[in-house]
C-alpha cells in the first residue's frame, strides 16, 4: 500500500471541534477577499452532482508548498473519473520555510484551515480508496513530521509524506490522456511551490496503459516558485532579476545526469512539454485573454514556442499591480508568477520544443487514477456491471 493510501472500504468518521467551512483562521486574508474565497469553495461544492448511491467513491488529497487541494470522484468510462467534489485553496504552507528551515505558525494556521473544511467534505462518506498526501513542505521542513500530527489530531487527516520519486510519477499518471498515440516522447513537468519534478518520458517502444511506466529518466529540483521568489524577490522583478532566476535553475538542471535520454526524438515534431502547474495555466488564461479563468479551456490548450515566448515577455513588462490586476493571476499569485515562469524558461532552454501542452490536472487526478486502476474498476465486466447498476 502506498504512502498516505487506504485500501478498501473505508468511512471517515465525524470530527470534533472542527472548523466551520469557510471560517476564518489566524492569519485569515481581508473579509472582501475572504467572502468572494467563500462563494468560490460553495459554488465548487455545489457545481459537481451528487453522487449516486451505486457509486465507488475515492477521494485524492494533495497538501503542498503553496496549495491545499482535494478531489472527490467516481469512475466512469474506462480510464476516467467523474468528479463528485472539489477543494482547492493557496495557504503558502511553505512561506519562510527556506529562510528558516521551519513551517511558520500564520502559515500553519492557514493550512490547518483548509485542511478542516476538506475533512469536513470527506465526513461520513464510504471510500472505497483515499490517499491523503504532503509534499515538499512537510517533506523539508524540520517540523514537518510535528505539523501532520497536530494536522491528525485537529482534524482527524492522516497525511503521508511522499517522496520526490512518487511525486513526479503521480504527476505524470495524471497528465496520461493528455498525450497523444503520435508522440514519440515528451517532457512532463510539475512547478511546484517548493519544489519542481521532471520526468522525461519514452513512448518509442510498445505502449502499456500506464504512462508511468515509460519514464527513463526524472528528477526533482530543490526549487519552486515560493522558494524562488522569496530568494531573488517576488513582487518587484526586473529582465536582470529574471535572467538570474533562470541562470539558478539551469544550474540545477546542469546535475541531472538523464537529461540527455530523449535526445533520440527531441529534435522530431512528435516531441513537445508538458506541464502541470499554475504557472503554465496562468500563462494559458492569459494567453486566451480569459476575464475569469475557465479550466474547460486551459486543460489540454497547445501553446506554441511564439505563445510562450510573448507571455513571458509580456507578463515580466507589467508591474506588480498590473499583475494583481490580471483575474488568471490574482492578488495570490502576482508575486510567484514570475518565479514560476523562470523555472519554465529555464526547462524550456534545457529541451527546446516548438509545442508546450497545458494540463490543469495534476498529483490528485494521478493518485485517483492509480487507485482505481489497482481495484480493476475499468476492467471490462465489472465496468459494464456498474453500467447497468446506475
Amino acid at each position: 500500500m502506498r504512502g498516505g493510501e487506504s485500501s478498501g472500504q473505508t468511512t471517515v468518521p465525524a470530527v470534533q471541534g472542527q472548523a466551520k467551512a469557510g471560517q476564518p483562521t489566524a492569519a485569515a486574508e481581508s473579509a472582501p477577499s475572504h467572502e468572494n474565497r467563500q462563494r468560490r469553495e460553495k459554488s465548487a461544492s455545489t457545481r459537481y452532482a451528487l453522487s449516486r448511491p451505486a457509486e465507488r467513491l475515492y477521494a485524492a488529497l494533495d497538501l503542498g508548498t503553496n496549495n491545499c487541494r482535494l478531489l472527490i470522484a467516481s469512475p466512469s468510462k474506462p480510464g476516467r473519473f467523474r468528479v463528485v467534489d472539489a477543494f482547492s485553496r493557496i495557504v503558502r504552507l511553505g512561506e519562510g520555510l527556506s529562510a528558516n528551515g521551519r513551517l511558520g505558525e500564520a502559515a500553519m494556521d492557514r493550512a490547518l484551515g483548509a485542511l478542516a473544511i476538506c475533512a469536513q467534505k470527506l465526513e461520513g462518506k464510504t471510500f472505497s480508496g483515499m490517499q491523503l498526501i504532503a509534499t515538499e513542505a512537510c517533506r523539508s521542513a524540520a517540523n514537518g513530521e510535528d505539523f501532520l500530527t497536530r494536522v491528525k489530531k485537529e482534524t482527524g487527516l492522516a497525511l503521508t509524506i511522499i517522496d520526490r520519486q512518487t511525486e513526479a510519477r503521480l504527476a505524470v499518471a495524471g497528465c496520461s490522456s493528455l498525450v497523444g498515440r503520435d508522440t514519440d516522447g515528451l517532457v512532463l513537468f510539475d512547478i511546484g511551490g517548493g519544489s519542481s519534478e521532471i520526468a522525461l518520458v519514452d513512448l518509442t517502444k510498445k505502449r502499456t496503459g500506464r504512462l508511468a511506466d515509460h519514464i527513463v529518466a526524472w528528477t526533482s529540483l530543490p526549487v519552486g516558485v515560493v522558494s524562488i521568489a522569496e530568494r531573488f524577490g517576488g513582487r518587484d522583478v526586473t529582465p536582470e532579476n529574471f535572467e538570474a532566476m533562470v541562470a539558478n535553475v539551469s544550474d540545477l538542471l546542469r546535475g541531472f545526469e538523464g537529461a540527455n535520454s530523449l535526445k533520440h526524438v527531441s529534435a522530431g515534431d512528435r516531441f513537445h512539454l508538458l506541464g502541470t502547474s499554475g504557472t503554465v495555466t496562468t500563462l494559458a488564461g492569459v494567453h486566451l485573454g480569459l476575464r475569469r479563468y475557465d479550466r474547460r479551456r486551459v486543460d489540454g490548450l497547445w501553446l506554441d514556442r511564439e505563445h510562450v515566448d510573448s507571455m513571458i515577455e509580456r507578463i515580466l513588462g507589467w508591474s506588480f499591480d498590473q499583475r494583481k490586476a490580471n483575474p488568471c493571476i490574482g492578488e495570490e499569485r502576482a508575486d510567484l508568477v514570475l518565479a514560476g515562469c523562470a523555472i519554465l524558461e529555464a526547462i524550456r532552454r534545457q529541451w527546446p520544443s516548438e509545442r508546450l501542452r497545458v494540463a490543469d490536472r495534476g498529483l490528485r487526478e494521478g493518485m485517483l487514477s492509480e487507485m482505481m486502476a489497482r481495484d480493476g474498476v475499468w476492467r471490462r465486466k465489472r465496468f459494464h456491471a456498474a453500467a447497468r447498476a446506475s
